[in-house]
């Protein structure tokens, strides 16, 4: 017998069809919960109908052959047969994250065609997998924010026992696999207010209504999202969650919801006996999300830090629009690789009021932040998706400040990540596309999106549409890149930095009050003080002669270069133009 259950308090009805037969169900023991037992072997249809009305799918689906729209089926976790027993996790201390989308990290967008490419990772030293959404959406192709089967696997990336066994395939490798997941919206299609009180409008998002974490029925609602953050990292064998934009929760009660997850997955981590990570991307620069809840913080392993980016960014491209505008400077760098945070209180032109607080640096170790020169948002979201390669196309040192960038986010005390494709200089777009089935709601996003760019000062025709196939496939991975020059030289320059990260603790060393700074504004360049290492990059346009600062007693030794024009002395370091040096004083 199956057991079929669902949440619907405001029906007065429920049944649930199994393979075209319709079977009443009846109150549970629980407020608003309808349950029945029916005879149905694993893999068999099934929807449920409120009041008589038309069979709509299962909110916690576990599979959705037809769609989001479609009929759910049956699956059983306990069927697939797993060979990571002795896999134990990957704590973020030390960790390297790789970010990929299925749908374009190979040329057949699967999960099965992306184990594929495993070989290749492990090669370059990453640790970690963060795969962006997987839950099902409608469409074929799209980012995957707009999940609306949040229980169920894309079927067109594979389905449930294709992630299963990209997991495996994973933690044979040394790999561990955290999947990005939504929790502050639902995409545009879903059914669930038919069921419940999924959402309400006492707040709104960017996206439409907001999730309902502290309104009448909430208990039920946050009940979803911690049984679904549990799903994932229980029956998928999955390391950890990247929580996306979590400054978007409306949560007023004296438990947050992101403190009720975090607990959740500590328990889940001690009855397991692994490692699970949760990490949160948030744009509040509020280090309460990754302070320990007995210290009143949520307990959320690590958040990823855009003013990072931005620094590294501005100071590569120039670009000094939108959120750019505060940075530039080399001493905001300076501040960020010291203090994590550039706007910890300070003022936001961008925001037109302050942002952020201080953290402790004495206190919360740098590994909980997570930093890159780019990601699905920072390309993705750009006019034209251009990445950092396609952004310097033309710039007399775009070689040297690609290297720059790179040495700059595996060298930091923070936790490093890459986007595919980053580590050999893609330079195929990334862009925002979509395959929305509504023709009504597809218009509007086409149309938003270029009057959106167009507000800024971009042509709009220059703006791809989202729903055109080919701005999907423009976005793809060009596998034959890594195998010719230039790209072979730069996969090898990542190559070396993330084997010296690996290689010297004084990397990973996660206490920022131990990262000392110095710079020169006018001539750009600066010198990252890491015990015995210096970490010297020159962002100007000229030779540089930099300072090392106090030596050991033996001669310097260069770790890394990434100019050959690069030579030391006992108490300096001249550098080329947009030239990059790792060197040894001890």
């Amino acid at each position: 017998m199956t057991n079929f259950s669902v949440w619907a308090p405001a029906a007065d009805g429920v049944e649930v069809d199994v393979a075209g037969r319709s079977y009443p169900m009846s109150q549970g023991d629980r407020p608003g919960w309808w349950r029945t037992q029916v005879t149905a072997a694993d893999g068999t249809d099934y929807g449920y109908r409120l009041d008589g009305g038309e069979p709509l799918a299962d909110p916690r689906s576990p599979r959705q052959p037809y769609g989001p729209a479609g009929a759910s089926r049956t699956y059983d976790h306990r069927s697939f047969v797993w060979t990571d027993a002795r896999w134990h996790g990957e704590p973020v201390q030390g960790a390297v994250i790789y970010e990929l989308h299925v749908g374009t990290f190979t040329a057949a967008g699967t999960l099965d065609a992306a184990i594929g490419r495993l070989d290749h990772l492990t090669e370059l030293g990453v640790t970690v997998v963060e795969l962006m959404p997987l839950a099902a959406f409608p469409g074929g192709h799209g980012w995957g924010y707009d999940g609306i089967d949040l229980w169920a696997v894309h079927e067109p990336y594979g389905g449930p026992d294709a992630l299963k066994r990209f997991v495996d395939a994973c933690h044979s490798r040394g790999l561990a696999v955290y999947l990005d997941v939504v929790y502050n919206h639902v995409g545009p299609g879903n059914r669930l207010a038919s069921f419940g009180p999924y959402f309400t409008d006492v707040y709104t998002t960017p996206w439409g209504p907001a999730v309902n974490l502290d309104q009448p029925g909430s208990d039920e609602v946050r009940s979803f999202i911690v049984g679904n953050a549990l799903m994932w990292l229980r029956d998928y064998h999955l390391d950890g969650l990247r929580l996306d934009a979590v400054h978007a929760f409306q949560d007023h009660r004296a438990l947050h919801i992101l403190e009720e997850l975090a607990a959740a997955a500590d328990g889940l981590a001690a009855a397991s006996r692994r490692s699970i990570v949760l990490v949160a991307e948030s744009d509040m620069n509020n280090p309460r999300l990754i302070t320990s809840r007995q210290a009143g913080g949520y307990g959320l392993a690590a958040q990823w830090n855009d003013d990072f980016h931005h620094s590294v960014h501005a100071l590569v491209t120039g670009e000094r629009q939108g959120y750019y505008g505060d940075f530039g400077a080399i001493a905001g760098l300076a501040k960020v690789l010291t203090g994590a945070f550039f706007h910890d209180g300070t003022w936001s032109s961008f925001r037109e009021r302050t942002h952020g607080r201080p953290v402790d640096t004495l206190s919360t170790p740098g590994y909980r932040f997570v930093v890159f020169d780019q990601d699905h948002d920072q390309v993705g979201n750009r006019a034209t998706g251009d990445r950092l390669p396609a952004t310097l196309a033309g710039h007399p040192h775009r070689d040297g400040l690609l290297r720059i960038a790179a040495g700059l986010v595996l060298t930091a005390p923070f936790t490093p990540m890459l986007f595919m494709g980053e580590e050999w200089g893609a330079d195929t777009p990334w862009q925002f596309f979509t395959d929305h089935t509504d023709p009504l709601f597809a218009e509007a996003v086409s149309t938003g999106r270029r009057s959106e760019f167009a507000a800024h000062g971009w042509d709009s025709a220059a703006v791809p549409d989202p729903q055109d196939k080919e701005t999907f496939l423009r976005s793809k991975l060009d596998w034959a890149q890594p195998d010719r020059e230039p790209y072979r030289s730069l996969l090898g320059w990542y190559r070396s930095l993330i084997a010296l990260r690996r290689s010297r603790p004084e990397l990973t060393d996660p206490r920022l009050d131990q990262v000392r700074v110095t710079c020169d504004e006018e001539a750009r360049w600066l010198v990252v003080h890491r015990g015995p290492l210096r970490i010297a990059a020159n962002l100007g346009d000229s030779d540089a002669r930099v300072p090392l600062g106090p030596v050991g007693t033996g001669k310097p030794v260069t770790l890394v270069t990434s100019d050959p024009g690069i030579s030391v002395s006992q108490d300096a370091i001249t550098l080329p133009a947009a030239a990059f040096a790792v060197i040894d004083l001890a």
